[in-house]
């Protein structure tokens, strides 16, 4: 379905309820520079990193997608999804129904999630919509409940420090939307219902989060302008396996 939720302004601030979770996949990949080739990269990249029956979580699964990348690579994977949003779960769940795939899915609020190891945590384009002071945290939890040689893989929408260069990313990336059929209302409109929901951090804070949770090494995996994704270690590169 055709993300046009924006078209008549703002109605209200944004959330992820029925009406988005309706159009999310439209709305992401027209919104998200080179969504589902960074999705396809780090799905395969993860397939070869997990080992036989690794146990991954995506955190803020939304409508399922990565889980279901990686099911199609990798279907002796042990896959769960968390999301706060009833509506996206339903989406999900039926998704999931669809490609006759075993996904195990919670809604919870990762705030209250009671955390429990894996080998591998995704956070797609999640951790921007938890409130900064509650962020660290977060990241810390993700990091002590990953097995030893556990991996979380994470992308952001990201701050340029500099506010020539952040006025010059923001002003390409409104010019990208324009190309995938958003008019400038819509631009607006949505900017304004994310304006205190979505709070990115730079490059350098994001790395400060993992650095700070202990994780030992982090490298970015993939970046256009102001959306990056950063893979981390727990014990240094390698596979992830068991506990």
């Amino acid at each position: 379905m055709r993300d046009e939720l924006f078209k008549r302004g703002a109605k209200k601030q944004f959330e992820f309820d029925r009406e988005v979770a309706s159009v999310f996949d439209d709305m992401i990949e027209r919104s998200v520079p080179f969504y589902r080739e960074n999705l396809e990269l780090c799905a395969e990249l993860l397939s070869c990193l997990a080992c036989a029956g690794a146990r991954v979580c995506d955190l803020g699964c939304a409508s399922a997608n990565f889980l279901l990348a990686l099911f199609q690579k990798r279907p002796d994977l042990v896959l769960s999804g968390v999301d706060s949003a009833a509506a996206m779960l339903e989406f999900a769940k039926n998704k999931a129904a669809a490609y006759g795939a075993r996904i195990e899915f919670f809604e919870k609020s990762l705030d209250a999630l009671d955390f429990f190891q894996n080998d591998i945590f995704i956070a797609t384009y999640t951790l921007q919509f938890i409130r900064p002071p509650k962020r660290q945290a977060l990241v810390d939890k993700i990091y002590q409940n990953l097995s030893e040689s556990g991996i979380f893989l994470m992308s952001e929408k990201i701050l340029y420090e500099g506010s020539k260069m952040a006025k010059n990313i923001n002003d390409i990336h409104e010019k990208y939307k324009q190309k995938q059929g958003y008019s400038l209302l819509e631009i607006a409109a949505k900017r304004e219902a994310l304006e205190n929901v979505l709070v990115p951090y730079s490059e350098g804070e994001n790395l400060a989060l993992l650095k700070h949770a202990g994780f030992e090494r982090v490298e970015i995996l993939f970046k256009w302008a102001n959306f990056e994704t950063f893979i981390a270690f727990k014990g240094g590169e390698g596979g992830a396996c068991g506990f």
